[in-house]
């Protein structure tokens, strides 16, 4: 295969990533719009965002198994095909109903495209070198393109209405589904079993009552009986798939690898990364519109510093642990990402912009690419070719979990300090100067100022309408604040853990994501136009005794595991 063949290859796997992730934060910036348009209660808005994260998680492992079996380049061709069609029913929606089953249904079909992207890549690049340059170009995708999505979608609703924020999805995708059919390889495992049905049911059932569970809880209330038993249900299935995959004769999933500290760890470390890293969207976003009361364009150019340190460091933290291990380099991600969110616990209504605002931006995305990048290269070091797909949807799903429990977690902790600071203060007001459903916005969000700003009241009930403006933006600031220290806690405990239970020598099979930077040797093999074939044989878990994998085992090897047929 040829060095143009390859990169391009590259850019279209980035392309589809870009997609995937892009989607959820430009939603997010239309929300406001949905809600006027569409009348849509609090509720109603949240799960617009939530359905897709829903069917998202839930579905990442079975379809990076299913990529696995039948072809990841077929998959992904059905996955984006599925997205343009469900753009268009979100597109031409009429209610808020319609809104949220098409972006369910965009879930589903775009679980079946990310596994696909680091499949096919750890697939195609078979070298040290080559993989580890396309990983890291991988993994700085990922975290650009979360973080760009506000500018885009500012963009968009300063020239359209919220329903080009499903339009422009429409032509991406087709474009990207022509030029897969045209550039990517086709991918797959060389030989397998019987496909493991009740393991995908499992696994499915397990992960999406999990995350509904996050999602709801601060709705419900985290200690309600309805979060508390669905929080057991999720437990119950999950154990369940995990006691199925270890009798399986064709697992889903070899989930003896979580017993690999250089698989469970860093799959840990990408859960708390993006704890932190949607967490502190969810925050960021909420001071810049509504305590700032920017426009979602202004807010979106003035969150692309975030992207642009999460494109750059990305690769150089590579370099980085190349150098020092990649042990070193997450312990120091977590600590940019427990300064960085800190300070942005700071920030006041008056913080300049270029100051602590700026800086804990950087920081965060610093910390998010420090950690993901070495993160990931371990993750998919410990999985054979032949499950790269799944081991893919591990990554995923650990991403998304992070995410949702970021957003649930930190928006609880938020929404308790503020609803308590000013529903009194809202219920005093008049239904003649605020209606119920608006009211019910303001209850909720701090996100409703500029629509209060802009709604015309008597000048009896200006004071009034000024009070409660600065009343909602201190109860805001005092919630970022208390939700800060909670994330700045778990980063500190996450690196704590990382640095006593993850080993800090190298591999001695070397660093698939930092084989890049190593010269080749003789014995390195030549690129091929063909997909590399499997090494299911080959030792990663650090022994050869299957009776190793027992317990939590000190390792440097990377990993397969069993000799079944797949």
């Amino acid at each position: 295969m040829t060095a143009l063949r390859r990169g391009a290859i590259l850019v279209v796997v980035c392309l589809a990533e870009l997609l995937v992730l892009l989607d959820n934060t430009v939603v997010n910036v239309a929300l406001p719009s949905m809600g006027v348009s569409l009348g849509a209660d609090f509720a109603g808005l949240q799960w617009i965002v939530d359905a897709y994260t829903l069917t998202f998680a839930g579905f990442l492992l079975a379809f990076g198994h299913l990529g696995d079996r039948y072809g990841r380049r077929r998959l992904m061709m059905i996955g984006l095909a599925g997205v343009a069609v469900m753009s268009i029913g979100g597109a031409l929606a009429t209610d808020v109903g319609m809104v949220i089953a098409a972006r369910a249904a965009m879930g589903v079909f775009a679980a079946a495209v990310f596994p696909a992207t680091l499949a096919l890549l750890t697939n195609t690049f078979t070298t040290p070198k080559a993989r580890g340059a396309a990983i890291a170009v991988w993994t700085a995708m990922a975290g650009f393109a979360v973080a760009i999505g506000p500018t885009a979608g500012g963009w968009l609703l300063e020239h359209f209405s919220w329903h080009s924020v499903f339009w422009m999805n429409v032509p991406i995708a087709l474009a990207v589904l022509i030029a897969a059919a045209l550039v990517l390889p086709e991918s797959r495992t060389t030989a397998h079993g019987r496909l493991d049905v009740l393991g995908l049911v499992l696994s499915l059932a397990g992960i999406v009552t999990l995350v509904w569970s996050i999602i709801e809880g601060p709705r419900n209330g985290w200690l309600s009986p309805v979060t508390l038993c669905a929080f057991a249900g999720a437990v119950a299935l999950l154990a369940a798939f995990v006691w199925r995959e270890i009798r399986a004769e064709n697992p889903v999933f070899d989930v003896t690898l979580f017993r690999n500290r250089r698989f469970s760890l860093p799959a840990l470390s990408i859960t708390v990364a993006y704890f932190s890293m949607f967490g502190f969207l969810f925050l960021i976003t909420q001071y810049f519109q509504g305590i700032q009361e920017y426009s979602p364009l202004e807010f979106g150019i003035r969150s692309l510093p975030f992207a642009a340190a999460v494109l750059i460091a990305a690769p150089a933290a590579t370099m980085l642990a190349l150098r020092i291990g990649t042990t070193a380099v997450l312990i120091g991600g977590f600590v940019l990402l427990a300064t960085g969110m800190g300070l942005a616990g700071q920030v006041t209504v008056d913080s300049p912009y270029a100051g602590i605002v700026l800086i804990s931006m950087i920081l965060m995305g610093l910390g998010l690419a420090v950690v993901q990048g070495p993160a990931t290269e371990s993750v998919m070091g410990s999985v054979t070719a032949e499950e790269a797909g799944a081991g893919s949807a591990v990554n995923d799903t650990t991403r998304e979990i992070g995410g949702a429990l970021g957003v649930a977690v930190l928006g609880s902790i938020v929404a308790s300090t503020y609803t308590a600071t000013v529903t009194p203060l809202v219920d005093r007001i008049p239904d003649t100067m605020m209606d119920p459903q608006q009211k019910e916005y303001a209850r909720q969000s701090v996100l409703t100022v500029l629509e209060i700003r802009q709604h015309d009241v008597p000048s009896l009930f200006s004071d009034t309408k000024d009070q409660l403006i600065l009343t909602m933006k201190a109860a805001a600031l005092d919630g970022f604040q208390i939700a800060s220290y909670a994330t700045v806690g778990l980063a500190v405990l996450c690196a704590i853990v990382v640095a006593v239970l993850l080993p800090w020598r190298r591999p001695e099979g070397g660093s698939v994501l930092l084989g890049w930077m190593e010269r080749p040797s003789p014995d390195d093999p030549v690129e091929s136009a063909e997909p590399a074939p499997p090494d299911g044989d080959a030792s990663t878990d650090g022994t050869d005794d299957p009776a190793g994998r027992s317990g939590i085992t000190d390792t440097d090897d990377r990993t397969p595991r069993r000799s079944t047929a797949r």
